[in-house]
């Protein structure tokens, strides 16, 4: 286990395959990190075959616990950033609703009461999507509420929801720049 460094980013995989390759790509991108794995991701890397092998400034914490005691981090200061990508239309709607019984939903629960910023990948934003599933591309059609659900989250506290990966990657370059700047 590696050594805490302080601050660190939390980085939480949902089960969404939507840029879900990409999203894995970009936490190998950042020095200090620890990833909140939900049990739909577990699934989501099977699927593509995606290994948990990081360097060891990052930490890997698996949702193995009912309250998800490891989210207790935000209260020591451990973490300055909070990324959920790609975040499922069901991670979305319980961070709206504030439901938090999945490590996802626990992890944004906790960050936006101590006041930690978060950037969350939502994967239903548009009526129509073409994402790519572990076999090719498929064309996805959100639900009214999922779509509503991701306006709605916009408008929280602390949470810059992002729509793509051009997006994505710009937010953490931009928090990235911005901590750097305050360093």
């Amino acid at each position: 286990m590696a050594k805490l460094h302080t601050p660190r980013w939390a980085w939480v995989l949902t089960g969404s395959g939507h840029f879900f390759t990409e999203s894995f790509a970009l936490i190998h991108e950042l020095e200090h990190c620890d990833i909140f794995v939900t049990r739909a991701a577990e699934e989501v890397l099977r699927m593509y075959k995606l290994k948990l092998d990081f360097p060891r400034t990052m930490r890997v914490i698996h949702d193995k616990t009912a309250s998800s005691i490891p989210v207790g981090g935000f209260y020591h200061g451990i973490y300055h950033t909070v990324v959920i990508a790609p975040a499922t239309s069901n991670t979305v709607a319980k961070c709206v609703l504030g439901i938090s019984d999945t490590i996802a939903t626990n992890v944004y629960a906790q960050a936006g009461k101590c006041r930690v910023p978060s950037i969350i990948f939502a994967c239903d934003t548009a009526p129509e999507l073409e994402t790519m599933a572990p076999h090719g591309m498929v064309k996805v059609y959100p639900r009214p509420i999922d779509l509503e659900h991701t306006e709605r989250l916009k408008s929280f506290h602390y949470t810059n929801v992002v729509e793509s990966l051009a997006d994505l990657q710009t937010a953490v370059a931009a928090r990235r720049a911005e901590l750097e700047s305050h360093g």
